[in-house]
């Protein structure tokens, strides 16, 4: 096992073989990440999907530490996260699932407390700026417990924020949360990205995805299936409705075809006279279609 990676810049996020297998009393073993391997690119925002229990929870947090590897490695900034953990730390901000219940503090408490764990004691100007960012800044006095929910998701995205990570990990970040303050969420992240912050997103919103993500990786009972650019997996995955309507005709004429398939090849294909032609209706494939195409028929991709 290796605690530092010799290339340099290393890579934002590197997990390589990685198991996570839980032992329960009086079960047998379940194996919840089985291999996986991926890799981020410095500055993108890269999808983790998969169904619930396909294993994005232990993936999440393994590289945060907070489980260890049944196997396999992980480095965050090059630096092993099992072997230089502080090192890896300094490195990476985590946004979980589960809202924060620091009740009786005030936001700006929250955040200078979260500032000196990283040993930033004077860290004023970071704080402002994501009070202000997140739209908090007039309720930095409030006390956690006086907030809505969107709120505390926020104070969440701001705490982990605090210490200027390299790599932010956002484990279904929008859940629960209004249409309003989804969108506000989705252009913060566009400006972390924009700020050269290298950003793991899991989800269960597909367009959310689609919106944001330069690539994904799709999981399935533990297994990663494949990842790729967004854009190419809908196109290699999905397929397009096309509705021509012809001249003289009283319904239009309907074909199913591949996604990356030139409109001029099907014209040609069926023989169809394009002076007839009065207009063309195409229905493009979206990533949750890619998705059920990979992970619902399985066993036909097996």
């Amino acid at each position: 096992m290796t605690s530092r990676l010799d290339q340099k810049p290393a890579e934002p996020l590197i997990v390589q073989d990685l198991v996570k297998t839980y032992n329960i009393s009086g079960q047998s073993p379940v194996q919840a990440v089985r291999g996986v391997s991926f890799s981020l690119n410095e500055g993108e925002v890269f999808g983790l999907l998969g169904p619930n229990g396909a294993g994005k929870t232990s993936i999440i947090s393994t590289i945060v530490t907070l489980e260890t590897p049944t196997s396999g490695q992980i480095f965050v900034n090059g630096f092993n996260n099992q072997i230089d953990s502080r090192a890896a730390k300094q490195n990476v901000g985590f946004v979980p699932q589960e809202i924060i219940n620091h009740g009786y503090f005030n936001v700006e408490e929250i955040l200078d407390f979260q500032s000196g764990y990283y040993g930033l004691y004077k860290n004023k100007e970071r704080i402002d700026y994501l009070l202000n960012e997140l739209s908090l800044y007039e309720h930095r006095n409030k006390k956690v417990k006086q907030l809505s929910g969107g709120m505390k998701r926020r104070l969440l995205i701001a705490k982990s924020l605090v210490h200027s990570p390299k790599l932010l990990l956002l484990d279904e970040p929008t859940a629960g949360v209004d249409i309003e303050l989804r969108s506000q969420l989705w252009e913060f992240v566009k400006v972390l990205k924009k700020q050269g912050v290298t950003i793991l997103l899991t989800t269960h919103y597909l367009e959310e995805a689609e919106f944001l993500c330069d690539r994904v990786g799709l999981l399935d009972r533990g297994e990663l299936k494949l990842v790729g650019e967004t854009k190419d997996l809908i196109r290699k995955y999905t397929m397009r409705k096309v509705q021509i309507k012809c001249r003289n005709q009283i319904e239009p004429l309907e074909f199913i075809i591949k996604s990356g398939e030139p409109i001029g090849e099907l014209l040609l294909k069926e023989k169809l006279n394009v002076e007839a032609i009065e207009d063309i209706n195409i229905s493009e494939g979206n990533l949750e279609d890619a998705f059920r195409e990979v992970i619902f028929n399985r066993e036909d991709n097996a």
